[in-house]
């Protein structure tokens, strides 16, 4: 484990703690640091804007996990995202905040502005591409001098579709050059539900795609060469064979993602980029009706202020269920789980990309539990403790990176197969 100087008291400092996955993170923290070896503990602490509400989730998370010592050895940090002085004494005493505090869009840069200015490392679960690409904008530079990293995205959104997408080019033995991903979530009898905070990232996302494409333009970017042969994309809505049901483009983070970690990897590592396109499975005939509607009705509502104010206040109503204000019920989750499989395609060994079709193929999955309050917290844990631990091997002496860029020599994947979210080489069918 990293060491802890005088002036940083901390390994990690868990702000939103109190928040619906903040709750969760605390629980996860909790036993990574039961595991650590007892020459190294990690050294943590939680922050939020209410004391008693924080002092709640210790004692919570000390009867969950059997370990009373929670709510007298864990330091409680006061801070609050409109009080910039309170987020720089939480950075100055922390090498990482993870940062759970939602919509990122609206509480998200307080908090990478203090990290940077304070000289703290700064992680986060967003699924935003508009928040996650103008932090890549306006403080690569200033975190590259600060030689802070700023990791955005280390939760279901992305790290399971951008590692899992280096782990398909590492098994395979040739050049790839294009891959698709299928992600399915089952449920058991109840259902699974998500929180309002995630609902809100998603109306106000949509409403505000204009300015993603904007913003994108700022960067200047040549498009990325393709190699090989370009692959064609789908139709909004088909029957996969793959997962035997009907899908739908993933309107995640996970394209958006992946394609600035190949860039990364194109421009900074000299590798060949690889094609991506994502979906996501929605059962039989009537769910995909019930989406076809739903989603109308959202596209619609989110374009007028009155309906975004609607869709905002009454989740459950125009999510179908899918999200509330309470989120999922600890039932749900333990009944919930996600398989993301990939399907990839290139060029096998010593024949040239430049000559015909693709040649060779591979099939890969990702496992884990519940996306939201399982797979998201593991792998938020697992990429701070790799941060702490294997800070040489992130890239250059800091910036702001998608979790494949930042991670890419590093063991997280084998740290997170061993914390739940299993990697796999699948035969293909």
């Amino acid at each position: 484990m990293a060491s802890v100087t005088s002036s940083r008291p901390f390994h990690l400092i868990i702000f939103g703690a109190s928040g619906f996955t903040g709750q969760f993170v605390v629980q996860e923290v909790a036993r990574c640091a039961a595991e650590s070896p007892g020459g190294s503990p990690l050294k943590w602490a939680v922050a939020g804007r209410s004391r008693q509400r924080l002092e709640e989730v210790l004692k919570q998370a000390a009867e969950r996990l059997s370990m009373p010592e929670l709510t007298t050895d864990i330091d409680i940090i006061v801070a609050d995202v409109s009080i910039e002085e309170s987020l720089s004494i939480m950075c100055q005493q922390g090498l990482v905040i993870l940062n759970c505090v939602g919509p990122y869009r609206f509480y998200g840069e307080p908090v990478v502005k203090a990290c940077v200015e304070n000289g703290a490392h700064y992680i986060d679960i967003c699924g935003e591409p508009q928040f996650l690409e103008r932090m890549q904008l306006e403080y690569h530079t200033k975190a590259l001098d600060r030689g802070v990293y700023v990791i955005g995205s280390c939760g279901f959104d992305s790290i399971p579709a951008d590692l899992g997408i280096l782990y398909t080019n590492r098994q395979f033995r040739g050049t790839l050059t294009a891959v698709e991903s299928f992600l399915n979530i089952s449920s058991g009898p109840k259902g699974a539900s998500g929180h309002d905070a995630t609902w809100q990232s998603a109306v106000y996302g949509f409403a505000d795609s204009r300015s993603l494409r904007q913003l994108r333009k700022k960067f200047g970017h040549k498009p990325l060469p393709v190699v090989g042969a370009k692959v064609h994309k789908r139709g909004f809505v088909f029957f996969s064979k793959e997962i035997e049901q009907y899908v739908i483009p993933f309107m995640g983070s996970d394209p958006s993602v992946v394609k600035r970690t190949q860039r990364f990897l194109y421009e900074e590592e000299h590798h060949s980029p690889v094609q991506y396109s994502a979906y996501v499975g929605v059962g039989g005939i009537f769910s995909l009706v019930k989406l076809f509607c739903g989603g109308l009705l959202f596209w619609f509502m989110v374009k007028f202020s009155l309906g975004r104010r609607l869709l905002t206040t009454f989740p459950s109503f125009f999510s179908f269920g899918m999200f509330t204000k309470a989120g999922p019920s600890m039932k749900q989750i333990e009944d919930t789980c996600f398989s993301l499989t990939f399907f990839g395609e290139g060029y096998s060994e010593g024949t040239d990309p430049a000559q015909g079709r693709p040649n060779a193929k591979i099939c890969t999955q990702v496992i884990g539990g519940e996306p939201g309050y399982v797979a998201t917290v593991s792998a938020m844990v697992q990429a701070a403790v790799t941060l702490l631990n294997e800070l040489h091997s992130l890239p250059r002496r800091g910036g702001v990176y998608t979790p494949g860029a930042a991670f890419y020599k590093t063991t997280l994947i084998d740290r997170l197969h061993n914390h739940g979210i299993k990697f796999s080489v699948r035969t293909f069918q």
